[in-house]
C-alpha cells in the first residue's frame, strides 16, 4: 500500500511538471504583456523564470507560464485571423495617440473578444501608426473622418480571406518592398521631417511594405511654413510634461518597458501602479502615465519681468582673454534668442556678468541679486557652477550649465545640465545594434580616445549573448568574417565610436568597400560625419547619432540663420549656435511665474541641438539626453 501511494505521488509530481506551459518570446513581447496574456502577475512570471534579468527578454527565449491559465490562453490564440459572424468585409484603422483597446471597442461597438479574434497579435500592435482590423461596416458607420480615410486607403480582407489592395488616393502612397525614406522623399519632393509629420508613428515604426503613407497635404505645408518653433517636440511618444494637477507625466514610446520607466524615473512598481491602474492591461505606446507629484520648485518672487543673469568668462577684469572669443560668440546667439522671445511677448530683464576666470570667479557672485534673480545661465566651468549653486542654494534659483557635466553635479535639484553625455549615445547605439544582431562579429573603431568605445563595448557585452567584439584603431582593420562551413565571406557589424572627421571618412570608405563584397554589413556611428551625407547612396545600412548639426532645409533654421546674418553680417559660429540654442530653449520653457521645471520635460529641438531632459536621480539635477537618430538604408 505504501509503495502504491509513493508511485501515485511520483506520478502526480511528474504530471505537474509536464503540465507546465511554456511561451517562446516573439517580437514585441515583454514580461508585462506575457504575464497579462497568461493571466498571471508580473511577480509570478519573474518567480517562475529567475533567469529574466532586469525585466529583459530576448526573442526566442522560452519562459515558463502559469499552467492553469496557459491552456485558456492557447485556446484563445489562433494562427490565422478569423472573422466574426456576419461581419462581411474587414477594413483597417490607423492608431492615433491615446487610442486604447477599450476606446476602440466603445467607439466601434465591438466586444473585446471580437476585436482580438480579428487581431490575434493585438497587444504587440497597439503603437501609434499601427493598423487595427475592424468590420468594414463598423468603420463606415462609426469611424468618421480619419478612420474612414484609413480604411479606404488600406488593404481590405474579405470574409473568405482574400486580400484586395485598394488604390491610395492622390495624396497617398503605398510602400513597396524595396522602398526607403530617401527614395520616397525624393520622389515626392518632401523632407523626412515632413514625411514624419504627415504620418504619426512612422519614425518609431519604420517603413512596412503595404503601408499607406500620406505624401501631400496640410501637414507638409505646416512644416514648410511654420514661423516659430518655441516648442519642437519630436513626437507625442517622446514627451514628459506636467499636467494641471501638478503631476509629472510620461507618454510611453515604442520599445519602452515597465522596468525601463521605473529605472528612468526612480519610482517603484507599486507607486507606478497606484497612479496608473490601467497598467494592469499592459504597457502600450501612446499611454500617458502619471509618474509622481511635482516637487516644490522655484517660483519668482516679484515683478512681471523674468530676471535672467548670463555669466560668461570674458576675463576683462583679469586680463585673461583665453575664453573671450567663445564667450562673445555665445552671447551673440543668446542675444538673438532673447530678442526673439521678447518680440513674442515675454517680459525679460537680462543682465550679463563677466565671470572672469576660475580663480577670480567668487568676485562675480556679488553681482547676482539672490532676492530678485529668476534664472542663471552659465558659468562655463564646473568649479564655478558649484560655487553658484552653493551661493543660491537656499533660494533654489534654476541654474543652466551649458558645458559642465560630471557626476558630482548630479545631486543639485535646481541644476539643468545641457551637455549630453557619451553614456547616452552609447546606450542608444547598443540598443540599435541589438535590433539587427545575429551572431555577427562586431568591430568598434575607437581612435585615440577610447572612453566612448569602452562604453559601447561594455553595453554590448551586457545586452548580447557572448558577442565576439574586437576594438580597432583604424577602419582598415575591420575585416569581413568567414563562414566556417562554406569558407565564404560573411558580413560583420561595424561601429564608429569617434567624432574625428578623418576617421569618419575612412570608416565610410571601408563600409562601402565591404558592401561591394558582401552587401549585408550593418554599420553604426556615435557621431555625424560629412562623408555620411556625401556617400548616402552608396553606404548601405547605417544608423548614426547627430547633435549640433543644423538642418539647413528647415524653415525654422532658415529663419534664424537669416536673422543672425542680418544682425551680424555673418553666419553663426559653433558657439553662437550653442548660445542661441541654450537660451532659446530655456526661455521657451519658462512661464510667467518662473516655473521652468514645469516645462522641463518637453522635448525640443532648436537650431542644432535636441533637448530631452531626464533627472540624474531622484531629487537631483536634470541632464540633457537628446540627440537625433538618422537611418540610411541600402539604395537599389
Amino acid at each position: 500500500m505504501v509503495k502504491k501511494i509513493l508511485l501515485l505521488s511520483a506520478f502526480a509530481m511528474f504530471s505537474a511538471v509536464s503540465a507546465q506551459k511554456k511561451h517562446t518570446v516573439a517580437k514585441g513581447d515583454n514580461p508585462y504583456n506575457i504575464a497579462k496574456r497568461y493571466g498571471i502577475t508580473l511577480d509570478e512570471l519573474l518567480k517562475l523564470n529567475p533567469g529574466v534579468k532586469d525585466g529583459k527578454v530576448n526573442i526566442g527565449d522560452v519562459l515558463v507560464v502559469d499552467k492553469k491559465s496557459a491552456a485558456t490562453a492557447s485556446e484563445r490564440k489562433t494562427a490565422v485571423p478569423s472573422t466574426p459572424k456576419n461581419s462581411g468585409e474587414i477594413g483597417y484603422i490607423t492608431l492615433q495617440p491615446k487610442q486604447t483597446v477599450y476606446g476602440i471597442t466603445k467607439q466601434y461597438h465591438i466586444t473585446e473578444a471580437e476585436l482580438r479574434a480579428i487581431n490575434p497579435n493585438l497587444d504587440s500592435n497597439m503603437k501609434i501608426g499601427d493598423k487595427v482590423a475592424l468590420p468594414l461596416e463598423k468603420i463606415r458607420k462609426y469611424g468618421a473622418g480619419q478612420t474612414q480615410e484609413a480604411a479606404k486607403a488600406a488593404e481590405t480582407v474579405t470574409a473568405n480571406g482574400t486580400v484586395v489592395k485598394q488604390n491610395a488616393d492622390a495624396d497617398s502612397y503605398i510602400v513597396q518592398p524595396k522602398d526607403n525614406y530617401y527614395r520616397i522623399t525624393k520622389n515626392f519632393n518632401i523632407t523626412q521631417d515632413q514625411l514624419f509629420a504627415m504620418n504619426p508613428g512612422l519614425e518609431q515604426k519604420g517603413l512596412q511594405p503595404g503601408d499607406v503613407l500620406k505624401v501631400k497635404g496640410n501637414a507638409a505645408k505646416a512644416v514648410e511654413t511654420k514661423p516659430d518653433r518655441t516648442s519642437q517636440s519630436t513626437s507625442p511618444s517622446e514627451t514628459v510634461t506636467a499636467v494641471a494637477d501638478d503631476y509629472v507625466t510620461y507618454t510611453v514610446r515604442d520599445g519602452d518597458t515597465v522596468f525601463g520607466i521605473l529605472n528612468r524615473f526612480g519610482v517603484s512598481l507599486d507607486e507606478l501602479l497606484s497612479l496608473n491602474p490601467e497598467l494592469s492591461n499592459g504597457l502600450k505606446a501612446g499611454m500617458v502615465l502619471k509618474i509622481r507629484k511635482l516637487d516644490a520648485q522655484y517660483v519668482k518672487k516679484s515683478g512681471d519681468a523674468l530676471n535672467v543673469v548670463i555669466m560668461l568668462p570674458f576675463g576683462f577684469d583679469t586680463n585673461d582673454s583665453k575664453y573671450r572669443s567663445i564667450s562673445t560668440d555665445f552671447l551673440t546667439g543668446a542675444k538673438l534668442a532673447i530678442e526673439r522671445n521678447a518680440k513674442s511677448g515675454q517680459k525679460l530683464d537680462v543682465k550679463v556678468v563677466d565671470a572672469g576666470n576660475e580663480a577670480s570667479f567668487k568676485n562675480s557672485l556679488t553681482q547676482i541679486n539672490k532676492n530678485n534673480t529668476d534664472l542663471i545661465i552659465g558659468p562655463f566651468f564646473k568649479s564655478s557652477v558649484v560655487e553658484v549653486l552653493n551661493y543660491v542654494q537656499k533660494e533654489k534659483i534654476p541654474v543652466v550649465a551649458p558645458f559642465a557635466n560630471s557626476e558630482d553635479l548630479y545631486g543639485y535639484e535646481n541644476l539643468i545640465i545641457v551637455e549630453t553625455t557619451g553614456d547616452s549615445y552609447a546606450k542608444r547605439i547598443v540598443e540599435e545594434v541589438g535590433k539587427v544582431y545575429s551572431d555577427q562579429k562586431i568591430y568598434i573603431v575607437s581612435g585615440s580616445d577610447k572612453a566612448d568605445a569602452n562604453l559601447v563595448k561594455s553595453g554590448l557585452e551586457k545586452s548580447l549573448k557572448n558577442p565576439n567584439i574586437t576594438m580597432v584603431n583604424s577602419p582598415l582593420d575591420i575585416q569581413l568574417d568567414k563562414n566556417m562551413m562554406t569558407g565564404q565571406s560573411a558580413p560583420v557589424i561595424a561601429i564608429l565610436a569617434s567624432s574625428n572627421e578623418e576617421l569618419g571618412n575612412a570608416f565610410t570608405s571601408r563600409i562601402i568597400q565591404m558592401n561591394s563584397e558582401v552587401p549585408q554589413t550593418k554599420s553604426f556611428s556615435l557621431a555625424y560625419s560629412s562623408s555620411f551625407e556625401k556617400k548616402e547612396k552608396e553606404i548601405g545600412h547605417l544608423v548614426y547619432l547627430m547633435d549640433r548639426k543644423i538642418n539647413t532645409e528647415g524653415s525654422f533654421e532658415k529663419e534664424i540663420l537669416g536673422d543672425y546674418k542680418e544682425k551680424y553680417c555673418k553666419t553663426p559660429s559653433k558657439y553662437a549656435v550653442i548660445g542661441f540654442d541654450v537660451v532659446n530653449d530655456i526661455l521657451t520653457r519658462e512661464n510667467k511665474k518662473g516655473e521652468v521645471f514645469k516645462q522641463i520635460g518637453k522635448v525640443q529641438t532648436q537650431l542644432a541641438t535636441k533637448f530631452e531632459y531626464v533627472r540624474a536621480k531622484k531629487n537631483g539635477a536634470y541632464i540633457n539626453t537628446g540627440y537625433r537618430v538618422v537611418r540610411l538604408e541600402p539604395q537599389n
